[in-house]
């Protein structure tokens, strides 16, 4: 399992490396093992930084946005632990 983090010049703009740490932190914090976190450069939907992928082997990718530190507990709680993506956080159910 991978997290991707948006790190293109937006992205970290927006406060994408807290977003990061914050991943790297909580994964740690529940000794989680079987997920990568890794960052990219832009995701190419500056309007929603900061932005992370998640991306689940046999799963669609889940595109999280405009995220911030207690949203990325949240996701990690939810959908990498317990399998239940965080539908309210991703690209199609947000408003700007």
């Amino acid at each position: 399992m991978r997290i991707v983090i948006g790190e293109g010049s937006c992205g970290i703009a927006a406060g994408a490396r807290p977003i990061l740490n914050k991943f790297v932190e909580e994964v740690a914090k529940r000794n989680i093992h079987n997920v990568k976190v890794t960052q990219t450069g832009c995701i190419g939907m500056c309007q929603y930084e900061p932005i992370a992928e998640v991306l689940v082997p046999g799963e669609e990718k889940v595109t999280y946005v405009q995220l911030t530190e207690e949203k990325v507990a949240k996701i990690i709680a939810d959908h990498i632990v317990n399998g239940m993506p965080v539908v309210e956080y991703t690209v199609g159910n947000v408003t700007k």
